[in-house]
């Protein structure tokens, strides 16, 4: 199995990624997360996960390895395939994600387009013994990624006229310490507090 594809960008969708190396080109789907960490990019080192069926060879790429193993966990839940693990890790970021199952939040994962609420509560159930939360939002000094919610609340507050870092700081800890807000209360919280 490989475990990662260190090449050039040749190609760059928000849903997939073409790796040119050794001469070979690799068609890999990624998250929107990924992507986002990617567009600065020329070279890169994706951590993939291959799956092999009948009908198809499927490279799935991530840009850290914690992306990864929560794909793995994600694709181990029943009734959660490959492509609805992905949508999961596009909407949230590794960060949210086990912040909403360590918290038991099934609403917002039921935001996410395929996810019902057997789905939801599956996926909370099955992977709360297996994550481990921490609860750090930055991990060696890396940003988090924002996801759907907080980024939307950090792009209206830099329309409104406020320095994007401090929002960026600001909607993190809001969204740390109240994972299951919508963008609005993310937003009115955040006004306060700037």
């Amino acid at each position: 199995m490989l475990d990662y594809i260190k090449g050039e960008i040749v190609e760059l969708n928000p849903a997939s990624v073409v790796l040119e190396t050794g001469g070979l080109g690799y068609f890999i789907h990624i998250s929107l997360n990924t992507y986002s960490a990617l567009t600065a990019s020329k070279g890169v080192k994706l951590y993939v996960y291959e799956i092999m069926r009948e009908d198809a060879h499927l490279l799935f790429g991530f840009v850290d390895k914690k992306e990864r193993n929560l794909f793995l966990l994600l694709i181990s839940v029943s009734g959660v395939g490959a492509n609805t693990a992905r949508m999961v890790l596009s909407s949230l970021s590794a960060y949210e994600l086990e912040s909403i199952i360590a918290t038991g939040n099934a609403n917002a994962l039921k935001t996410i387009k395929g996810i019902g609420g057997k789905t939801a509560e599956r996926i909370i159930v099955d992977l709360k013994d297996k994550i481990k939360f921490s609860g750090d939002a930055t991990q060696g000094g890396q940003t988090p990624v924002f996801g759907a919610v907080s980024g939307e609340a950090i792009s209206a507050l830099v329309m409104l006229g406020f320095n994007q870092a401090a929002s960026q700081k600001v909607v993190g800890k809001i969204a740390k310490e109240n994972p299951q807000f919508t963008v609005e209360e993310v937003i009115k919280n955040a006004l306060k507090m700037l």
